[in-house]
């Protein structure tokens, strides 16, 4: 079993059941790689964390700003709750060192290892609002991911991607985007999809996500990025 007191006293939450914990870092890679190991995978954990994450970010986002129609906060929501922005803060707090991987999976850094990261924060989530309660999942959400708020805001960054991208690239090439999906794994319950977006016959950005939709999406943010088409 890995020794996560450094993790425990970097995030201040000290857990009750060590084994809670571990499971929020559990791939199933490893559990099939490693069926004797003991433990369990952290999906339902996941499932768990989801909402509460949802639930957290929707109370801040109603609080914070009164003035903004339903519409303007499930998007401002949307764009703080994705694989990019979660794993950038899981990987922010060291999440990385303590994954519980299949050799294959361990040996894979890239886009995968940046969602399996996400997957795990959420899980962690979970772990702690079944641990801890609300009031310190809420507070673990606060520090670790809603500061994040401010700069999505003030760059606009919740605007429908797919409508902005559209726009943009029939403003600035005359093209209207195409959006094609490369790849896509996993059981019919939890598909994983890659969507490329073309412009034209030029590949210009990938995305990812659990459904065709959100991986549309993240590939519109990654091609506004990309094109320096954010104002």
């Amino acid at each position: 079993m890995k020794d996560f007191s450094d993790f425990e006293k970097k995030t201040k939450i000290i857990f009750k059941d060590k084994s809670l914990l571990a499971q929020a870092f559990v791939h199933r890679s490893y559990i099939n790689e490693n069926p004797s190991a003991g433990l369990a995978h952290n999906e339902r954990l996941e499932f768990l964390g989801d909402a509460v994450l949802e639930l957290i970010v929707t109370d801040y986002l109603y609080k914070k700003y009164s003035s903004y129609a339903e519409g303007e906060l499930t998007a401002v929501r949307s764009a703080l709750v994705n694989a990019v922005i979660i794993s950038e803060s899981a990987s922010a707090l060291g999440m990385n060192e303590f994954l519980f991987l299949s050799k294959g999976e361990a040996r894979d850094t890239g886009k995968a290892r940046s969602y399996i990261l996400a997957n795990t924060y959420e899980a962690y989530v979970g772990a702690v609002y079944l641990d801890q309660g609300y009031r310190l999942a809420e507070r673990f959400v606060r520090d670790s991911l809603l500061h994040k708020t401010d700069e999505i805001v003030n760059k606009k960054l919740w605007r429908d991607a797919k409508s902005l991208v559209q726009e943009k690239a029939q403003e600035f090439i005359s093209i209207t985007p195409a959006y094609k999906v490369i790849s896509e794994f996993g059981p019919d319950h939890d598909k994983h999809f890659t969507v490329g977006i073309y412009f034209g016959k030029n590949l210009i950005a990938e995305g990812k996500g659990k459904s065709k939709q959100e991986a549309e999406v993240r590939a519109a943010e990654a091609a506004l990025k990309a094109k320096n088409w954010l104002d």
